[in-house]
This record gives C-alpha cells, sequence and structure tokens, in this order.
C-alpha cells in the first residue's frame, strides 16, 4: 500500500467530517465539476533523496516526502466564502491531529507538520493545503 493510500485510509475512516477522500485525481475531476464537501485530497507534493548513507553495500538514502492534503469546503450561501473560511480551521485540526506524529510502517520517522496555505476563495468554495513530511529510506534492490 502505498504513502498517499496509507494516508487516505486514516482520514476516512471513522468519525471522519470528510464527505470525500481521495487522491490527484479526485481533485483533477473537481476542478471541472463540483463534487460533495467537505473533501480533502491528498498527494505526493514532492520528494527529496539524501545521499547514499553507505560507505561500501548497497545504496541506502533517505528519502524525504512532502504529502499534501487539499481541503475543500464550499457554502454557495456564503458566495465571499467568509463562513466556509471559519469553518475550514475545523477541518484543518482534524487533518494535524490525525497526521502530526502519525507514523506509517513505511516510515523511518513520525510525521511532522510543514506548512499551511490558504490556496483560494472563489463562489463560496475554500481551497486549504496542509503539508507534512514523512522520513523513509531507500535501499537498493539486488
Amino acid at each position: 500500500m502505498s504513502l498517499v493510500e496509507v494516508i487516505i485510509g486514516r482520514l476516512d475512516d471513522a468519525g471522519t467530517p470528510f464527505r470525500v477522500v481521495g487522491g490527484a485525481a479526485g481533485l483533477a475531476v473537481l476542478e471541472q465539476r463540483r463534487t460533495r464537501t467537505p473533501a480533502a485530497f491528498v498527494m505526493v507534493a514532492e520528494e527529496a533523496s539524501g545521499a547514499n548513507e553507505r560507505m561500501t553495500g548497497p545504496v541506502l538514502q533517505r528519502l524525504e516526502t512532502d504529502i499534501a492534503v487539499v481541503l475543500v469546503l464550499e457554502n454557495l450561501g456564503d458566495p465571499r466564502g467568509g463562513t466556509a473560511a471559519d469553518d475550514i480551521e475545523a477541518l484543518k485540526a482534524f487533518v494535524r491531529a490525525r497526521l502530526i506524529g502519525f507514523r506509517p510502517d513505511s516510515a523511518a520517522e513520525p510525521m511532522e507538520h510543514v506548512s499551511g496555505e490558504l490556496l483560494k476563495v472563489r463562489g463560496g468554495a475554500v481551497w486549504a493545503e496542509e503539508r507534512f513530511s514523512c522520513a523513509r529510506f531507500l535501499e537498493e534492490q539486488p
């Protein structure tokens, strides 16, 4: 199971406030037509590998993966997005509580919060991105 799939499962378990939790493909569909909100879309935003940590033998590299969780909340009764902007804070708190300190099986360390950013407010919808970091190791396969 991929890191993105693990995180989607963690955000989509019992008690989730989201009506939709998906990957990058779901976000692309949302751009073209409306979907149910609140929604969360999980994807790899960036990866950076360190140098080989072994002097001899198979290659071993630390891989830092930034995971983006894009939150979308819509309130059509408020075209300026003020109500949705207030409500998105609760969604951000839920995502942070579920992911900060979470250690996927493939991870070398628990996940950490990196940043949060308001992406856009338009037509009563608010889009925000929460970014988390997860460290894993890549090892040469014989």
